[in-house]
């Protein structure tokens, strides 16, 4: 266990590891997000009877980006890693299996991979939540925009969160970001259908 500190130390120490994470988690949370507020307005302008059943069907997207940020970014960066370690090998003329830079590189593709599925389970999850009210607090309509208002919220934190990182107005940023919940919303109410 305390290896497994130490390296987890070492990796966040790291500024090339904790970048790579950040853009992962960003970026997955980003497409979660809007996927759910697609989702949430979809699914109450089809008449879908009730909280319960929206969750579901975001529970389904959640799994599914969920898995597909997990997976997709562990075979990139297994592939982009072992790539690298084999460049490293041909420089200095030796094998680095079971090294600690094999190690290391082995628990910085595990970081990015977790990152990487947090965000969208994140940007799916917290609009979601009205929907647990539903009938009790919040009729399917209300629900669905205070989900919106949730997602939208959601995208103006990653947005605050990388223009701030970045040195830009955090707040330009944030409504930057926000703007695309909204667009999907509008468009989706504008479907036919």
């Amino acid at each position: 266990m305390a290896s497994i500190r130490r390296q987890l130390r070492r990796l966040l120490g790291r500024e090339g590891v904790l970048s790579i994470a950040r853009r992962y988690f960003v970026s997955n949370g980003f497409d979660g997000t809007l996927t759910s507020i697609g989702v949430i307005v979809g699914a109450v302008l089809s008449g879908v009877p009730s909280g319960a059943t929206v969750i579901k069907i975001g529970l389904g997207a959640a799994v599914g980006l969920g898995t597909s940020a997990v997976w997709s970014v562990w075979e990139i960066e297994r592939a982009e890693t072992k790539a690298e370690l084999r460049r490293i090998e041909r420089a200095m003329l030796v094998d680095l299996d079971d090294t600690q830079i094999e190690r290391e590189q082995r628990g910085a593709r595990l970081f990015h991979a977790t990152m990487s599925g947090l965000g969208p389970l994140i940007g799916i999850l917290i609009p979601l939540t009205p929907f647990l009210f539903e009938g009790t607090l919040f009729t399917m309509v209300e629900a669905a925009l205070i989900a919106v208002a949730l997602g939208i919220g959601v995208l103006g934190v990653f947005g605050a969160y990388m223009g701030s990182m970045s040195g830009q107005r955090w707040y330009v940023a944030a409504a930057r970001m926000a703007l695309a919940g909204l667009v999907v919303a509008v468009i989706n109410v504008f479907l036919p259908g």
